[in-house]
């Protein structure tokens, strides 16, 4: 199932990596697409997409 996010606060190479090792700690088969000029996360997974975003948060994110 693919979910899109809208997060804030990501403004490096870094932040990309860490919002894509959370996604991948629920699931380590998901595929995480980001654009961080937009803000946008894309992420193909089988887990809920609340569960996901609270992953994302839990780095610092805001999700919206």
């Amino acid at each position: 199932m693919q979910n899109t996010f809208q997060v804030q606060g990501m403004t490096c190479g870094h932040c990309e990596r860490a919002v894509t090792q959370a996604v991948q700690q629920l699931d380590a088969q998901a595929k995480v697409a980001i654009d961080r000029a937009q803000g946008k996360v894309v992420v193909d997974s089988s887990q809920p997409a609340d569960k996901i975003a609270a992953a994302i948060a839990a780095e610092g994110y805001q999700v919206q």
